[in-house]
C-alpha cells in the first residue's frame, strides 16, 4: 500500500491527531519526515512548513477554491480547531457587539489583565479608578481569510497569543463577509470599529491614545485601508499598523505568485476565487479602500510593522509596500520570515518558527504601543 493510499485509509479522528503529533516532533525527526528540503527563490522550506505541507497533501484537504462558500468555510473551522492547539487562558475574553452601519458589528476583546474595578463601586468612583491607573494599548484586530472565510474563532488563537505576548488589549472585528456582503462593507465595518475603539478605549480599561490597527492577509488589507480613512478624517489616526502578509493590491500579481502559485498552502487560484467573491467589479480593484498599495499619498501614516512569509504569493506586493511607505516618510519595519507559509499566524501553539515569528511582532507592536 502506498503512503497516500494508507492515509487515505486512516479514521478520521486519528489523521486529525496524527498532524498535531507529527508538528511537535523535535525538528530532526521532522526532517527526516518531511524529505529532502524545498528550496524556491533561494529560501528554504522551515521543516515544520514543509511538514504541515506534506500533511495537507496527503489528508486530501480541498482547496477553498475548489468548494462552495459554505464548505470552504467549513474547513477553515476545522483547520483552525486542528493547528491551533489549547487555548492560551486570559483574564478577559468578552463577546461585545459594535454598532454599525447595517446592524451590531460582533467582536471579541482579549487581555491578560482583569478590568480592575469592583461591580460595588458607584459609576463615578470606577471610572475615577480606571482613569488613575496605567492603562494599556489596544490593537483593533482584523482577521484573515480572504474578506470570505474567517471568523472571530479561526483567529482565536492568534488574538489570544498577541494579547498574552504584547501585553496589549486585543478587539478582534468579525466584520461583513463577502459574497452576502461586497466591498465596501467590510471597509465599512472596519472603519466603524475604530471608531468605536476609540470612544470607548477608557470605559474597556485602554488608553485612547495608544490603539493600534493589525491584521493577517484580508485582514492586514483591511488595517492598511483603515489606516488610510483614518488619515482622511474618517476615524481617528491610530498609534501603529502591524500588517501580517496583507493583501496590498488587487491589480497586479507580482513575482511571489508565479514562484508560488500552488503547493504552499496559498494558492493563487484561492486568491482569484477570493478577489472574485469580494469585488467582482474588477474597476474597484484600482481604489485604494482595495487595494492600499494604490493610494495617491501615503504620507502621514503611522509607523507600521510588517511581516512576509518567504513561500506566499503576497509576499512581494506586501515588501512592495513596505518601500512606498518608507519612500513616503512612515516609519516601517520589514520582516520577512524566509522558510514560513502564509497562514502562520494561527500555528503558534505547533509551529516553532510561527511562535518566534509572532513573537517578535508582538515585541514590536509592544514597542510601537509604549506609552510617550
Amino acid at each position: 500500500m502506498s503512503q497516500a493510499a494508507f492515509v487515505e485509509a486512516l479514521p478520521q479522528a486519528v489523521k486529525e491527531a496524527v498532524a498535531p503529533a507529527l508538528m511537535r516532533l523535535p525538528l530532526w525527526s521532522q526532517r527526516l519526515i518531511g524529505g529532502r528540503p524545498i528550496s524556491v527563490d533561494g529560501l528554504e522550506l522551515h521543516p515544520t512548513s514543509q511538514l504541515a505541507v506534506k500533511a495537507e497533501a496527503l489528508f486530501g484537504v480541498a482547496p477553498f477554491s475548489d468548494l462552495s462558500v459554505a464548505d470552504a468555510r467549513a474547513q477553515a473551522g476545522w483547520l483552525a480547531s486542528l493547528l491551533c492547539g489549547p487555548k492560551l487562558p486570559l483574564a478577559r475574553v468578552e463577546d461585545v457587539a459594535i454598532p454599525g452601519p447595517a446592524g451590531d458589528i460582533p467582536a471579541r476583546l482579549y487581555a491578560r489583565r482583569p478590568l480592575q474595578e469592583s461591580s460595588t463601586m458607584d459609576s463615578d468612583v470606577q471610572a475615577t479608578s480606571i482613569l488613575h491607573r496605567r492603562l494599556d494599548g489596544l490593537l483593533v484586530y482584523y482577521h484573515g481569510g480572504g474578506h470570505v472565510i474567517g471568523t472571530l474563532d479561526t483567529h482565536d488563537s492568534a488574538c489570544r497569543f498577541i494579547a498574552e505576548h504584547a501585553g496589549v488589549g486585543v478587539l478582534s472585528v468579525d466584520y461583513r463577509l463577502a459574497p452576502e456582503h461586497l466591498y465596501p462593507a467590510a471597509v465599512d465595518d472596519s472603519v466603524t470599529a475604530l471608531r468605536w475603539a476609540s470612544d470607548n478605549a477608557e470605559t474597556l480599561g485602554f488608553d485612547p491614545a495608544r490603539i493600534a490597527v493589525g491584521g493577517d492577509s484580508a485582514g492586514g488589507n483591511l488595517a492598511a485601508v483603515v489606516a488610510l480613512a483614518a488619515k482622511a478624517g474618517e476615524a481617528p489616526l491610530p498609534a501603529f499598523q502591524l500588517l501580517i502578509y496583507p493583501v496590498c493590491d488587487y491589480v497586479e500579481k507580482r513575482r511571489s505568485y508565479e514562484l508560488f502559485k500552488e503547493g504552499f498552502f496559498l494558492t493563487a487560484a484561492e486568491m482569484d476565487w477570493y478577489r472574485d467573491h469580494y469585488i467582482p467589479d474588477r474597476d474597484a480593484a484600482h481604489e485604494w479602500r482595495v487595494s492600499p498599495l494604490r493610494a495617491p499619498d501615503h504620507s502621514g501614516l503611522p509607523p507600521a510593522y510588517i511581516l512576509t512569509a518567504g513561500f506566499d504569493p503576497l509576499r512581494d506586493e506586501a515588501e512592495d509596500y513596505a518601500r512606498i511607505l518608507t519612500a513616503a516618510g512612515v516609519p516601517t519595519a520589514l520582516r520577512r520570515h524566509d522558510g514560513l507559509l502564509h497562514s502562520f499566524v494561527n500555528q503558534t501553539s505547533l509551529h516553532r518558527g510561527a511562535r518566534d515569528a509572532m513573537l517578535e511582532a508582538c515585541g514590536a507592536l509592544r514597542l510601537g504601543l509604549a506609552p510617550r
